[in-house]
């Protein structure tokens, strides 16, 4: 396993940590869940208050591209890949790559990006990936496996090693380094099950038999975060 930030392009953001804890409550991470129009495109207090595309995932493309030598042809999975703008992306910045996505809502697919219309499939992480052993060259999932709990998260590592080639797999997941931060990810959190410090989530990589490459997204409070 090597630990990299392949979100290292990204550009940074700013979110109102005390205003949705002070606003949270179990109906909010009730409708989260649900991850239709209120998650993506509701108000700000059920999700992402609006889930546009703005471009801000071409430079992830091509870092992904670049790391793991992807070439025409290739055959790339985003598991948890909502309205598809990484799967755009990276189709604007390689063609004729093969990208395919997987995400559990209904809603981000029948609003997916026009790139991936036609190759995004529906899918509960919680059910084994619906593909061949070693269907794809690549595998990516950016902040999704942190919304399953412990033993799918092991079971959803071992169906990602299955079917990738040569353990090209991204993951990155909610974690925190200290205490505070760790106030602060559960007060900003609505759909997360599982979460733990980084040493806790390389113990679940190990489980799961994990040897692709990781990182981590930290909220960072009422300021940006990474």
């Amino acid at each position: 396993m090597k630990e990299i930030n392949l979100l290292r392009s990204l550009p940074k953001t700013k979110r109102k940590v005390q205003q949705r804890a002070h606003a949270k409550t179990d109906e909010h991470v009730r409708i989260a869940r649900e991850y239709g129009e209120e998650y993506f495109d509701g108000d700000r207090s059920f999700g992402y208050g609006g889930y546009v595309y703005d471009g801000r995932w071409k430079s992830v493309a091509r870092d992904i591209i670049q790391y793991y030598s992807l070439k025409p042809g290739d055959k790339v999975l985003d598991i948890g890949c909502a309205k598809g703008f990484l799967i755009k992306d990276l189709l604007e910045e390689l063609p004729n790559l093969e990208v395919y996505g997987t995400d559990i809502s209904e809603y981000a697919l029948m609003s997916c990006e026009d790139a991936a219309i036609g190759r995004i499939h529906l899918h509960d992480l919680n059910e084994p990936l619906p593909f061949p052993n070693d269907s794809f060259d690549a595998v990516l999932c950016i902040n999704t496996l942190h919304n399953l709990k412990k033993p799918s998260v092991i079971n959803a590592i071992q169906e990602m090693e299955r079917i990738t080639k040569d353990h090209k797999i991204f993951i990155q997941v909610d974690s925190y380094r200290n205490n505070v931060e760790k106030v602060i990810f559960e007060d900003w959190v609505l759909t997360a099950f599982t979460y733990d410090y980084p040493e806790g989530w390389l113990e679940i990589f190990k489980s799961a038999g994990f040897n692709g490459d990781y990182y981590w997204t930290l909220i960072m409070g009422d300021s940006e975060d990474n």
